[in-house]
């Protein structure tokens, strides 16, 4: 009976203790914007890059009860580009897309991509992404994208893109 109630409790344990670690994930977005500038040919690679984006890692870790030195990992879940302007302007003039991150004292890396962007693609384009630790990155005051793109069709107008990122948060429980 005793083995029963001690089984019993080291249940009740990992099931508490898998409670309080789902209370640690949490998500941060932040938004940006760029400007596709109007093209002269098709096929020419061009480099874009957002301003700075401020973290507010800080305020953002405090309002989900947690702290920098408590992050275990950040993984960029999602980015999506969407076009804002012009009003009837669609992702069909994009031939590819790579986006990377880079912070004071950090190399840039790739967080995304879209290799063969596809022609029907309306004026949202979600982005592949890729399977990298960024906590160094969020946990720094701000971070910049980099966009490199290859159009496949003139655009003649510039674009105005925003960026919008989401990425997951994993802290460590009550700091063990």
């Amino acid at each position: 009976m005793k083995n029963f109630v001690y089984a019993l409790v080291a249940i009740f344990a990992l099931v508490s203790c898998d409670k309080l670690d789902e209370l640690t994930k949490f998500d941060i977005e932040y938004k940006s914007n760029v400007t596709i500038p109007s093209t002269v040919g098709i096929d020419v690679p061009f480099d874009v890059s957002t301003p700075d984006v401020e973290t507010n890692s800080e305020s953002k870790f405090e309002v989900n009860d947690t702290r920098k030195d408590l992050i275990e990992e950040i993984r960029l879940k999602e980015l999506v580009l969407t076009i804002t302007s012009p009003d009837e302007a669609d992702f069909s003039f994009l031939e590819s897309i790579v986006i990377y991150i880079s912070a004071e004292g950090l190399d840039e890396i790739k967080i995304a991509e879209e290799v063969e962007v596809d022609s029907n693609t309306g004026n949202s384009l979600d982005v592949d992404v890729v399977d990298v630790d960024l906590k160094e990155y969020i946990k720094k005051d701000e971070f910049k994208l980099h966009l490199e793109t290859v159009t496949d069709e003139v655009i003649s107008r510039d674009h105005e893109i925003e960026v919008n990122s989401t990425f997951f948060v994993d802290a460590k429980i009550l700091g063990l």
